[in-house]
């Protein structure tokens, strides 16, 4: 993602405790929903075994997302707006070590519910796979001006859950998951620098 939209709307901005806190809370609920939803639910969910092999598919399939969304940014402009926005919200007020933080808490935590909890639980079939990764994108949307970045995310959990099922082990989208945050919040931060009158971090 390099080009930025013309005429960028100006955002709220939030601090970086605020985005911290933001999505520290956003993981614990996610991960309190996944455990509540096992317990009173009897059906296997997905878990996550470490193998090496998987782990570098889900890398790779990481490198993946993250080459096609920068390809959908250039040609969608509807997209590459919506993307803007939502990176500039979450992405600016972050330091370079918070970007670990981007990609561990998402990572784990969506996974393990709309992968680990909520695709097993919906059907492994094609319209549990859909249907949770609905559910994926919808999360994501602040507004419904962003419409366009939430048919991105539900396809990206798409391939993420295809990623699961195929696998059979939640390794594969945790890392993909991982990857592509992290690697999507680096080429934000190298691509807009702050300036700087705005380099306080709070």
């Amino acid at each position: 993602m390099v080009d930025r939209p013309n005429q960028q709307p100006e955002l709220e901005s939030l601090t970086r405790t605020q985005v911290l806190i933001a999505m520290g809370v956003t993981a614990l609920l996610l991960l309190f929903v996944a455990k509540v939803w096992q317990y009173f639910d009897s059906f296997p969910s997905l878990v996550m075994i470490w193998q090496f092999k998987h782990a570098l598919w889900g890398m790779g399939l990481g490198l993946g997302i993250t080459a096609a969304s920068a390809v959908i940014y250039q040609l969608w402009p509807q997209y590459r707006l919506s993307a803007s926005l939502y990176l500039q919200l979450v992405i600016k007020p972050l330091v370079w070590t918070d970007l670990i933080w981007l990609g561990l808490l998402p990572g784990l935590s969506e996974e393990l519910l709309f992968r680990g909890v909520m695709l097993p639980a919906l059907g492994l079939n094609w319209v549990g796979l859909g249907l949770s990764s609905l559910c994926f994108g919808v999360l994501h949307l602040n507004s419904l001006k962003q419409w366009s970045y939430v048919v991105w995310v539900s396809c990206v959990g798409f391939i993420l859950g295809y990623s699961a099922w195929s696998t059979g082990n939640l390794l594969v989208p945790v890392m993909a998951h991982i990857t592509t945050n992290i690697i999507t919040g680096v080429s934000w931060k190298i691509t807009h620098p702050p300036r700087h009158s705005q380099e306080k971090p709070e």
